[in-house]
């Protein structure tokens, strides 16, 4: 404290001066008295980096910056905020620079020293001291700093830093508490790190609303996606309420400086937030998409097998239910995921229809396998062909699934072709399980009226249903997806 003490002191004692006849001019918005001839470049080093980031703080007072000399040292000293604990003062001696910074808030004390990252700057201190009508406790923190530069560039480089991050300390600490309502204390920090390093800061985001303007985008973009209260990073995952909040800030700064109105800067942060919804869904559907990879493998190697009824392979059947069963167990666990996922981003409840409808096809198609293990040894070739092509419309109907699914997905981009694309496919989907539907007829009516023994007869059947059934649940499939789509073109 004793250095801040004495520094201060000096600095009052130059002022006083201007009563003795020591005349104020002023360098780039600083008031400077009594300097020396080569005290003014170094100022104007310093304002240089204030001034280029100046508007930023838009009407909130501070960065008032006087300078004087003193002995050996040129004193800058910057009044940042509202409190006598919040100064920083700078001595110049030569390429040496020494700053003397302190702060109420510890964080924002040290969120001040890692703007400073890439100088070769030494820092101490941080050291804890109290004092007369400070914060709540009358405490405040001191931290020293010492550059030293090789050349005036470097040294100017370093000042004009200096000058430069002052304005993102106004308010920081306010700023951080309002960003912690949406996400993790760490990353409200991290993103007031980037705010300040991207020259955006936060100032006009606090000016705009701060939290109403954040409010009012949840509430009229997603009113039964995020609940009151309810934290970003829940709604949208980490990385993306990051992202979010990352672009609301350069949005009220850009529109702010610009002089654009706050409904219209709220639209934009209202469409931002609509498009990260979106690819939250979007990541979900992938998660489907997995699914009805699954479902397509699994009817291949079905498909596959059951060319080789009419040899009696029975060995390859064992092979295909347990390869199936394994399939169906992955299935289950990425449902379980993806039900997690969707319950914990609160998305939309049809995505997770849509998880159990391919859910139940792969059930089934893991039955019709196992079913299949079981045939007689050699079955009749017209039976095998007639299951062969009741299984060729179930991996049509799965294709046609996947095919309206990826569509639906870009529909969000704005991409109208896409949403012509997902219902044509739905058609198809509809259309596969009529066709499944006549085969599975087709092949009742042979068994019934060609006697066959008890055991083809009775494997044929419930092969040929459990197939069927599959494209029920693919034609469910559809229209839960018809409906997901006309909610995003309602949108």
């Amino acid at each position: 404290m004793d250095s801040l003490h004495r520094l201060v002191m000096d600095l009052h004692k130059a002022i006083n001066r201007i009563a003795a006849g020591c005349a104020e001019e002023t360098i780039d918005g600083a008031h400077a008295f009594g300097l020396a001839n080569d005290d003014r470049p170094v100022i104007s080093a310093f304002m240089r980096g204030l001034n280029a980031t100046r508007a930023l703080k838009f009407d909130h007072p501070g960065l008032d910056t006087m300078a004087t000399r003193t002995g050996e040292r040129l004193l800058i000293q910057n009044d940042i905020g509202t409190t006598d604990a919040h100064v920083m003062v700078i001595a110049v001696n030569g390429l040496s620079v020494t700053i003397t910074y302190t702060d109420v808030h510890l964080a924002r004390a040290k969120f001040f020293i890692r703007l400073f990252d890439g100088f070769a700057a030494a820092w101490s201190g941080l050291d804890r001291h109290t004092g007369a009508n400070l914060a709540d406790d009358n405490a405040f923190f001191l931290v020293t700093g010492q550059f030293h530069g090789d050349s005036a560039e470097a040294r100017d480089q370093f000042l004009a830093a200096l000058g430069a991050a002052l304005v993102f300390l106004i308010d920081w600490n306010k700023a951080r508490k309002l960003l912690r309502t949406w996400v993790a204390k760490d990353d409200a920090v991290g993103i007031l790190d980037w705010a300040a390093r991207s020259r955006i800061g936060h100032r006009a985001f606090l000016e705009l609303g701060g939290n109403e303007l954040l409010g009012a985008a949840v509430r009229n973009a997603a009113p039964n996606r995020i609940g009151f209260g309810e934290r970003l990073d829940r709604a949208l995952g980490r990385t993306a309420a990051i992202e979010f909040l990352k672009a609301a800030l350069r949005a009220a700064t850009e529109g702010l400086l610009a002089g654009r109105s706050v409904r219209l800067v709220r639209d934009q942060i209202e469409a931002d937030l609509v498009r990260h919804l979106d690819r939250v869904d979007g990541g979900l559907l992938a998660i489907v998409m997995r699914q009805l990879g699954l479902a397509h493998d699994l009817a291949a190697a079905l498909s596959r097998d059951l060319t080789t009824l009419p040899s009696g392979l029975l060995a390859d059947r064992q092979l295909l239910a347990a390869r199936a069963a394994r399939i169906e167990q992955k299935a289950d666990r990425i449902a379980i995921e993806a039900r997690q996922e969707i319950a914990r981003l609160n998305a939309e409840p049809l995505i997770a229809q849509l998880v159990d409808r391919v859910e139940e096809t792969i059930d089934e198609l893991e039955q019709a396998a196992f079913i299949a293990s079981l045939v007689p040894a050699a079955m009749p070739p017209a039976l095998s062909l007639a299951l062969i092509e009741l299984c060729k419309v179930a991996i049509g109907g799965i294709e046609a699934a996947a095919s309206g699914l990826s569509a639906a997905a870009d529909i969000p981009e704005g991409r109208r072709a896409d949403s012509d694309d997902a219902l044509a496919a739905l058609l198809s989907l509809m259309d596969s399980e009529h066709a499944a539907d006549a085969h599975e007829r087709t092949i009742t009516a042979l068994v019934f009226t060609s006697g066959f023994d008890v055991a083809t007869s009775l494997s044929t059947l419930e092969l040929a249903r459990a197939i069927e059934r599959a494209t029920d649940r693919l034609a469910s499939f559809g229209h839960l997806l018809r409906q997901y789509v006309m909610i995003d073109l309602a949108g």
